[in-house]
């Protein structure tokens, strides 16, 4: 095979799914249906691939973006202990992963593995230069170990960086918020785009990460800090600036932004991100979402019981599992299912209607 050909997704109508058997360029393309293009970006639910730079689930970040999945996610480490953006899941000093700084198409797959974020984004451009109207992707940012504005590795950094290589191909909160002032009062007014419209775009979401959450000297989060980040860019005329969406990370019942003491901050989250299992136990009202036009991502799907294989299910089992989340109003359904690309491929109706 070519360089930017892999294995097409199989057909998943017969569950009721609205992936269809597709050709490596279909896969990648928006829209797969009628209903899925014209639904509104936050109206359909896509599948997720936990850690998706892992180069046990994906040879390449190439091969991740070829998968057909609708998010895709990487671990950013930006600590004083080592250099740039690092791009692992546990080695803090270093990059561990499956992105190789392409400069186009012509070198995926071809080069070395373990670059930093730059590298992966990097790959992303030369993805996207490839597939024109490829399906719109979240690439969902887990910050390890939080910002380090002291170091270089701030909210304005990371502006600065995705937009310099991903530059046009960003879906940017500006362009949710247009007119208003907020994006919580953009999306209660007008939604997001259609998935046609977004087609050939990234969204970035940031997220607090594991070593942050439970850093007893980090009193200033991911989530916190980039929410800042956006409404002083909006106070200041240059929201246009802003390449990514911070997420209230961690399912709670009733608005989970309550959490944030400065309620200004608030209006800034459009975007929510935690366990699949709590989001479905019912005590969670996720309709809530679905009706005010957030994103929710879902994560560890197959916990949700009964609970299934976190790998390799059947191909049966994860779909039935997508389409109950997306019952629960999820926008994605986050796992491991990375040998399933029919399943990567899925897009459904949020909410069960047809």
């Amino acid at each position: 095979m070519g360089k930017l050909s892999r294995a097409a997704a199989t057909a998943a109508a017969a569950t009721g799914l609205l992936a269809a058997a597709l050709t490596p360029a279909q896969a990648t393309a928006a829209p797969r249906t009628a209903h899925a293009g014209e639904a509104s970006y936050a109206a359909s639910t896509w599948v997720g691939v936990h850690n998706a730079y892992e180069k046990d689930k994906f040879g390449y970040f190439a091969d991740a973006l070829d998968s057909g999945a609708g998010m895709l996610e990487l671990d950013v480490w930006t600590n004083g202990l080592g250099r740039s953006w690092r791009v692992s899941h546990s080695n803090p000093f270093g990059n561990d992963n499956n992105c190789e700084n392409a400069a186009h198409a012509d070198q995926l797959r071809t080069r070395a593995r373990n670059q930093d974020l730059g590298g992966c984004l990097a790959d992303m451009r030369a993805w996207h230069d490839a597939n024109p109207g490829h399906r719109p992707i979240l690439i969902k940012i887990e910050m390890k170990d939080g910002f380090q504005g002291k170091r270089g590795r701030g909210p304005a950094a990371l502006d600065a960086l995705l937009t310099a290589r991903l530059g046009d191909a960003l879906f940017r909160p500006a362009d949710l918020a247009g007119g208003h002032p907020d994006l919580d009062t953009a999306v209660r007014a007008d939604g997001w785009p259609s998935r046609s419209a977004m087609a050939g775009r990234f969204v970035v979401e940031l997220i607090p990460g594991t070593l942050e959450e439970r850093n007893p000297f980090d009193s200033l989060w991911t989530d916190r800090e980039y929410a800042m980040h956006l409404r002083s860019l909006k106070a200041a005329g240059r929201l246009g600036e802003a390449a990514a969406f911070p997420a209230v990370h961690g399912a709670a019942s009733g608005d989970p932004r309550t959490r944030y003491a400065d309620a200004g901050l608030r209006p800034w989250f459009v975007v929510f991100d935690g366990d699949a299992n709590a989001y479905a136990g019912g005590s969670i009202d996720t309709a809530w979402y679905d009706r005010n036009r957030y994103l929710v991502v879902m994560t560890s799907a197959h916990n949700v019981a009964p609970a299934i294989d976190a790998v390799r299910p059947t191909e049966a089992e994860a779909r039935d599992r997508v389409s109950l989340l997306a019952g629960r109003h999820a926008s994605v359904v986050s796992a491991d299912w990375y040998p399933l690309p029919s399943v990567l491929a899925a897009v459904v109706p949020r909410g069960g209607q047809p």
